[in-house]
């Protein structure tokens, strides 16, 4: 397929960079983590300062902070009470391994829905979930929770820099023998893939630093796992084959598409109901593009056998091990099920709703429900959050438990990542109702975390104070990595994923 029928990401970065001489020019300096660019609140904290492109011209500066707003749709103000816990929520970082010859990378030429196969800030996923620990950090959280897809392609070197990152000590983000070895480089001619060192806006030696070791300082907190679906499946859809095991661990990479290999007409983007922005189509899909690009052109990269994909006990069994958690209350065997009660005021209820047999949309298994019923009952006096990877809404067999959430006088609100977007609804019932809360992606634009500070309020009810958390890495590529995600044309900006004013910054009450 010709660069002529579609504007490509090098193309669309080139022209919105020529809008801006600067940073075309190569005006962030690159020279280790240190000094560097100019930057927001030094903690991360958007009640304090946000990015915006106030003329236009996708050049992101520093602006004043969104301070809360009240949400009152599910109860009146009330004077707050005491404070139960204070949450932090990382979700959807993306750790990937940008060497790997098992990405699809040269999907993204076919467009909608294959675009998140390459991002043009790919490189530095590692850096900006550092920079995500570190805001956090500075929060200083109760609890921590990591909302899933935690890396990108169901490898373990990439669980390896995440978990890395953590909890703390020196990060080796590269992988083979050159540290980087992929599409990005100067000496691809390919015109759907932005090279740093030489397109616009230029940023010459970033791929050399991306794979740079670096130090960060641990979490600190405690954190509690979610599993989303790029942790355990191939892009997010496929469950590990012989020929994707093979890719990873070995020395051949596609990184283009073979002419006459198309998407065929009607493809949808999950096997379930709801889409994603994150994943390919649905596995068979996959699988056929990937046996059919085979038979063409291939690269030869250095192989490295850190890279095997895992099974999803390997992936759970390593999540749980390195997690910093309470004790959990009950758990449910065979998946990450489990609840945690921080304090006698409040209950988290976890439910893994990755699908077994591939595919990126949530999928309610049998013994679910009946084991979300039991921990309602169990959590007695206490509030309740429900923390999912995808959206329960969305999720096949979700209407069950909804339901059972409908009824329940504790649950004040349901907390979901995989759609890469900030997103609060209300959901009122005659038990009091609760608030649908969707946080954004640190790998697509805005690149944010969420706070949230539970309080008890006067009168008997609770108030969610919830806000963005922007990652705070230090020197440029941080910062690099933020303008990067904003101009792709593809990402999280044309899409909106920072959501509506409502769906950041706010106070949620809800009565009695």
């Amino acid at each position: 397929m010709s660069g002529a029928r579609r504007i490509t990401r090098r193309r669309a970065l080139g022209e919105a960079a020529m809008a801006f001489g600067g940073l075309a020019a190569g005006s962030l300096a690159l020279g280790g983590c240190g000094g560097g660019a100019s930057s927001g609140s030094p903690t991360g904290s958007t009640l304090r300062s946000t990015w915006v492109d106030p003329t236009g011209d996708g050049q992101l500066q520093v602006g004043p902070g969104e301070p809360l707003l009240d949400r009152l749709e599910l109860g009146a103000r009330a004077r707050p009470a005491g404070v139960l816990a204070t949450l932090a929520h990382l979700t959807d970082a993306h750790v990937l391994d940008a060497s790997s010859p098992a990405r699809v990378t040269f999907l993204n030429r076919l467009g909608a829905p294959f675009q998140s196969t390459f991002r043009p800030h790919e490189t530095l996923t590692t850096q900006v979930l550092a920079g995500a620990v570190a805001a956090v950090r500075a929060l200083g959280p109760t609890l921590v929770i990591q909302g899933g897809d935690l890396i990108d392609n169901d490898q373990s070197n990439e669980l390896s820099h995440a978990l890395g990152v953590l909890r703390g000590g020196v990060v080796r983000p590269g992988s083979g023998a050159r540290g980087y070895y992929g599409v990005q480089l100067p000496s691809d001619p390919d015109p759907f893939y932005y090279r740093p060192d030489i397109d616009a806006p230029r940023h010459p030696g970033m791929l050399r630093e991306a794979v740079r070791p670096f130090g960060c300082d641990r979490l600190r907190a405690p954190w509690c796992p979610v599993l989303g679906d790029h942790d355990a499946l191939v892009a997010g859809e496929l469950v590990p084959t012989p020929v994707t095991a093979s890719l990873a661990v070995g020395e051949r990479a596609l990184w283009d598409l073979p002419q006459g290999v198309t998407l065929p007409p009607g493809a949808r983007l999950t096997t379930g109901p709801g889409g994603s922005p994150d994943g390919p189509p649905q596995p068979l899909l996959v699988n056929q593009l990937l046996t059919e690009a085979l038979g063409g052109p291939t690269v030869r990269v250095p192989a490295d056998p850190s890279r095997r994909e895992m099974s999803f006990g390997e992936v759970i069994a390593r999540l749980r091990s390195g997690a910093r958690s309470p004790a959990p209350a009950g758990a449910l065997p065979g998946a990450l099920n489990y609840s945690l009660d921080l304090g006698s005021r409040l209950r988290l209820i976890v439910l893994d709703l990755v699908r077994r047999d591939g595919g990126s949309g949530g999928l309610v298994v049998d013994g679910q429900a009946s084991w979300l019923g039991q921990q309602l009952a169990a959590a007695g006096d206490r509030w309740v959050i429900v923390v999912t990877h995808q959206p329960l809404v969305s999720s096949e067999g979700g209407e069950a438990l909804l339901a059972l959430l409908d009824g329940a006088r504790s649950v004040i609100a349901t907390l979901a990542g995989h759609t890469h977007r900030n997103l609060i609804i209300p959901r009122p019932t005659d038990a009091g109702g609760y608030w649908q809360i969707t946080t954004s992606s640190l790998v697509d634009y805005p690149q944010q975390a969420r706070a949230l500070r539970v309080l008890e309020t006067a009168g008997g009810g609770v108030a969610i104070q919830t806000w963005m958390l922007d990652h705070v890495f230090p020197g440029p590529l941080g910062t690099i990595s933020r303008e990067l995600s904003y101009l792709d044309a593809q990402g999280g900006r044309p899409q909106g994923f920072t959501g509506g004013r409502l769906d950041r910054n706010v106070t949620l009450y809800r009565r009695a």
